[in-house]
């Protein structure tokens, strides 16, 4: 079985480091390069093709959800969202999840191991959802949308 390919972007270097390492106590996790923003994580997902993104919000030159939505738009593929701003019912999570991230980890959770054991299980449900491109969202059936479900 081929391992998870997984592209790191965050703009801190202690926290891609600290992803790194934890991603890659699973073997069948790679972790096939880092970028420190959206500049570099487009040059970096054009070279190496991940399965999976994980990307922070707050970085320089363009946050991540703006990178996301573009992502999203232009060539789809599961992102875990990372962040000091994805905390549960964050504003900053709901709209990740609105753009079409896979998922949203805060930061914080860090703190206690068992985050990290849930970070690879949520790379790998990643690995093998199918991701629709931004807009190609089903059609909701007219009942549905009249609100008489």
């Amino acid at each position: 079985m081929k391992p998870i390919r997984v592209l790191v972007v965050d703009d801190s270097a202690t926290m891609r480091s600290l992803l790194s390492v934890a991603l890659r106590r699973d073997p069948q996790i790679e972790v096939v390069g880092h970028a420190a923003d959206a500049l570099e994580a487009r040059a970096k997902i054009k070279a190496l093709n991940p399965d999976v993104l994980t990307l922070d919000v707050e970085m320089p030159n363009m946050n991540g959800l703006d990178f996301l939505d573009k992502i999203m738009r232009l060539r789809p593929m599961p992102v875990i969202m990372v962040s000091s701003l994805t905390s549960r019912h964050a504003a900053a999570t709901l709209t990740a999840l609105e753009i079409g991230a896979f998922d949203c980890i805060s930061k914080a959770a860090f703190s206690d191991e068992r985050a990290f054991e849930a970070l690879i299980a949520t790379v790998k449900a990643a690995a093998r959802a199918r991701i629709r491109p931004l807009g190609d969202a089903p059609p909701v059936a007219p009942a549905a949308q009249a609100g008489y479900t």
